[in-house]
């Protein structure tokens, strides 16, 4: 009973970045169509390209791979050519000696996308992925012409205050119980030196207890941002429209002719949760919509309905 417990409370708390789908989303994945290792700042992360088109660099939860996103790496792949990139001690990206941080991971990303000959890309990340997407946008401010961030808080106190006392528990002393979990078979399967996962358990509940907030750095992202969230998501519903205000977006009415619309978003997705959105096929077409901004530019060009219909309601030519 005790083991279990552990085991309850190890994947609640871990999931602040995973999605406990993942596993079997996995199968389904099509293959990349090119992989491997580029080396930054020491550590040799791995990667993986599918798809063809302009460039999405796409950002996993904790303890997980590209291939949670299942489905939704699919319909990606089939828009977009997707980069999808192992976090550092994640997947087939090697545990160092280093700790786990979205600061540290966003400034190698960029010499990743560099060595990859990318110059300027797309970026969608869930929760800890988020959180490594947040940082490279605010240090490669050029770099980065979109961002999505899924499930991600700007600030430590963003989750709900039961999970910041599962997350502070944490550690490698739960890698036993969690041996039957998608997260432990997903992370030996492909890990380079399996072994770890206590170590990353020990690293993850390191990084979970350390306070943060970005909320100024929230408010220096000048490209166009969505926030995205489940409505039974782990993050607290305040927060988000926190971090909407942050960007500038939801502080005032948006105008008749949407003089005042923000050019970021805010999507709370229904009847999805932290741990069910990273997979969610309604995830994709948000997404996609974003990225593509054709709804808007059709919107905002449209001209003023007063040129458009008579008095009677028919359409002027």
């Amino acid at each position: 009973m005790l083991r279990l417990r552990i085991a309850l409370i190890a994947s609640s708390a871990l999931a602040i970045c995973a999605a406990p789908a993942a596993a079997e989303a996995q199968q389904a994945v099509i293959r990349p169509d090119t992989s491997g290792y580029v080396a930054a700042n020491g550590v040799n992360y791995w990667f993986e390209i599918r798809g063809s088109g302009e460039p999405l660099l796409l950002l996993h939860g904790g303890l997980y791979t590209t291939e949670m996103f299942g489905p939704v790496l699919d319909t990606l792949a089939k828009h977009r050519r997707v980069i999808g990139i192992h976090l550092y001690g994640h997947g087939r990206t090697a545990l160092g000696t280093r700790k786990i941080s979205p600061v540290d991971m966003g400034r190698d990303l960029g010499v990743v996308l560099e060595k990859l000959g990318v110059r300027h890309v797309d970026v969608m990340g869930h929760s800890l992925g988020g959180s490594v997407a947040f940082q490279l946008a605010v240090q490669y401010p050029t770099l980065v012409r979109r961002l999505i961030l899924v499930s991600t808080p700007y600030a430590q106190n963003g989750w709900f205050p039961e999970m910041l006392a599962q997350q502070a528990a944490v550690s490698g002393a739960m890698a036993d119980a969690l041996k039957d979990t998608p997260m432990y078979k997903s992370y030996v399967a492909v890990a380079p030196r399996p072994q770890d996962f206590p170590r990353l358990l020990d690293a993850m509940g390191e990084f979970m207890r350390q306070p943060y907030d970005w909320s100024d750095e929230a408010k220096q992202l000048a490209m166009p941002v969505m926030l995205v969230y489940g409505d039974g998501d782990m993050v607290r519903p305040e927060h988000m429209v926190s971090f909407y205000h942050l960007l500038g977006g939801g502080l005032r009415d948006a105008g008749w002719a949407r003089e005042h619309m923000s050019k970021n978003r805010l999507a709370i997705l229904p009847n999805l949760t932290h741990y069910e959105i990273g997979a969610a096929p309604l995830l994709a077409t948000t997404a996609l919509d974003f990225l593509n901004a054709k709804r808007a530019a059709a919107i905002q060009n449209r001209p003023p309905r007063h040129l458009r219909y008579g008095a009677h309601g028919a359409a002027h030519q």
